[in-house]
């Protein structure tokens, strides 16, 4: 088994672990695993949509036009109830990483960056040398809201306060409350580590210019909805789908379909642009 994937398999283990081990008595181990497990699905499936659906293919690739109350209601929701992630600058920081993917002047991952300093940068990442999201929606209310520190702390204590009056346990909030941001700076790892160093997983196209890498197993292809087919990405970062061949499993492409059954979405000129060396027949959007 690859490192990447024993690894996110080991923490999902612990998480459930943790949630029988700190369950409140009145809960029981197993209603502990129940719980923890609504809440991890919860938490990730919503970091999921925010992250790799609204703001990667909505806003910092424009591949795609969603509805603008369905992305702000997205970006509060998520901030509030689930994993706090800033959505200005994360659109900023993603736009420079494609600019200078693997080169000075990427704000995620320089080429000599290892394993221990990248999830160093997780928590203390490179300073942005521009600013490249000034996009209307981010000029909102909404967004300038949502990226306020203030907003930002005050939004992810009253989520752990809400979760502990919830669940009725301290110690039992808490392992959730961590454990699933452990979680995520895994997936924050799948993506800009594992899937930019080249002794892992494979590439399509042979661009010299980054390190980017695809990986497709079910686990980080789920976990990362689909944004570890790196290779795939930067070859054509603005196609509205990461999977290139219909034998690659593409859990974000399924996802955006489904929320364009729902009219929420649909594409833009040059997200449904399939280019001639993609061997799909069709985009199948």
């Amino acid at each position: 088994m690859k490192i990447y994937n024993l690894t996110g398999y080991l923490i999902i283990l612990s998480y459930v672990l943790a949630c029988m081990y700190f369950a409140p008595a009145h809960l029981g181990p197993w209603n502990g695993i129940l719980i923890g497990g609504v809440y991890f699905i919860f938490c990730w499936f919503l970091g999921g949509l925010y992250l790799a659906d609204v703001l990667h293919l909505g806003i910092a690739h424009r591949s795609l036009d969603y509805k603008e109350w369905f992305i702000k209601a997205v970006t509060i929701v998520n901030n509030v109830f689930g994993l706090y992630v800033d959505p200005i600058a994360w659109v900023n920081r993603h736009r420079l990483h494609h600019l200078h993917a693997d080169h000075l002047g990427d704000p995620n991952k320089l080429s000599d960056d290892g394993f221990w300093r990248t999830l160093y940068l997780c928590l203390m990442p490179y300073q942005c040398q521009e600013n490249l999201a000034g996009d209307r929606i981010l000029r909102s209310r909404t967004f300038r809201v949502a990226a306020n520190p203030i907003f930002a702390i005050l939004a992810q204590a009253f989520s752990f306060y809400l979760l502990w009056k919830l669940v009725g346990g301290l110690k039992f909030a808490l392992a959730m409350w961590i454990g699933i941001r452990i979680f995520a700076a895994w997936v924050n790892m799948v993506q800009n580590y594992w899937t930019h160093t080249r002794q892992f997983g494979y590439r399509r196209y042979d661009d010299e210019q980054d390190n980017a890498m695809n990986i497709g197993e079910w686990l980080p292809v789920t976990a990362t909805f689909s944004a570890c087919l790196q290779n795939n990405h930067h070859h054509y970062p603005r196609l509205l789908r990461l999977s290139h061949d219909k034998s690659e499993y593409d859990f974000g492409f399924i996802t955006v379909k489904f929320m364009k059954l729902l009219g929420l979405v649909k594409a833009t000129k040059k997200g449904a642009e399939l280019p001639e060396d993609v061997p799909l027949g069709a985009l199948e959007f």
